[in-house]
This record gives C-alpha cells, sequence and structure tokens, in this order.
C-alpha cells in the first residue's frame, strides 16, 4: 500500500504544481496559484503520516517505508528548484519570456552546478535520514525497523558515490567538445 501511495504522492505533487502554474499565468490568478503551490508539501505530510501509522500498526518495515522517507527528503531538498524550473518553463510557454537559459556542460561552472547538486543530496540525505532515525526510534523494535537501517546504509554509500563523482569535476573540470 505504502508503494502506491508513494506514486499517488507524486502525482499529487505535480498535479499542485502544474495546477498552480496555470492558475497563475493561464487563468492570472495569482493568489489561486500561489496557495496550489503551497499546497505541495501537504503531500509530504500525507506521506509521512500514513508510513507511521503503518509502521505504528505492527507492519514489519520494508524497503518501501524507506523509500518513503527518502522521497520526502528528496521532496523537501529539490521541491522549490523543480517548482522554480517548472515556472520558467511555464513563462516561457505561455507569457512568451525568453527560453530559459542552458547550464553548462562543462568548465568550473558545471563543478560549482554539481557541487551545488551534492549540497541538495546531503540535505535530502540529512531531512531523510532524520525522518527514518525519528520513526526508528518511535517504533522502537530493531527486527520491525531493520530495512530502514539497510535503507539508510545504502543511501549513504550513494551520498558519498555522488560526492566522489561531483567533486571530482573541481579537480578534473570538464572540457568544451572540441578543445
Amino acid at each position: 500500500m505504502i508503494g502506491w501511495l508513494i506514486i499517488a504522492c507524486e502525482v499529487g505533487f505535480w498535479v499542485f504544481v502544474l495546477a498552480g502554474l496555470a492558475a497563475r499565468y493561464v487563468l492570472r490568478k495569482e493568489r489561486l496559484g500561489a496557495f496550489l503551490l503551497i499546497c505541495t508539501p501537504i503531500v509530504d505530510l500525507i506521506l509521512l503520516i500514513a508510513t507511521v501509522m503503518d509502521l505504528k500498526n505492527g507492519a514489519v518495515a520494508s524497503t518501501v517505508h524507506g523509500i518513503a522517507a527518502i522521497y520526502i527528503g528528496v521532496s523537501v531538498a529539490y521541491g522549490h528548484q523543480m517548482i522554480q524550473w517548472a515556472d520558467s518553463q511555464f513563462m516561457y510557454r505561455f507569457i512568451k519570456k525568453e527560453k530559459p537559459p542552458k547550464k553548462k556542460k562543462y568548465g568550473m561552472e558545471y563543478a560549482r552546478d554539481e557541487r551545488i547538486g551534492w549540497y541538495r543530496h546531503l540535505l535530502a540525505w540529512i531531512i531523510g535520514g532524520a525522518i527514518l532515525g525519528a520513526i526508528i526510534f518511535y517504533i522502537h523494535d530493531s527486527q520491525q525497523t531493520e530495512a530502514l537501517f539497510q535503507t539508510l546504509r545504502l543511501w549513504t554509500l550513494i551520498l558519498v558515490i555522488d560526492f566522489v563523482i561531483s567533486f571530482s569535476y573541481t579537480v578534473f573540470p570538464r572540457k568544451a567538445k572540441g578543445t
């Protein structure tokens, strides 16, 4: 059930974003658009409550429960950036503002963007890890929450690998094609 709820929450997030942007740019309802965009964290809250209730009612934690915490961390850390991206795309398409500039894929600017991306990943890990830790503490049964520990260990490994890759561009910057 939690797996389907994660999918529903992802869909719900984008429904709120698209509805908010459509209200803002298509219907010209600034306040309604802002309200709908502000509602996106409600989706995360629903997922968090459902996950904790499922585990508190005796469900053995699975990787899917861990993914719910990861989803919330990623949503908080990257959500604003995703909404800004969608907002710039809507402005370009509906208000005919200039096309959003593409990011460079080489040089120190690219290295800086990669580092910033890793810092966002770290923020997502901190938030998701705190949620996982809080759930583990709240349930207080190591056998029931073992999968949550394993999920956090795997995510930590992924964070370390992402660090190595992201910061390697600072030491060895990409060159522009043809140079």
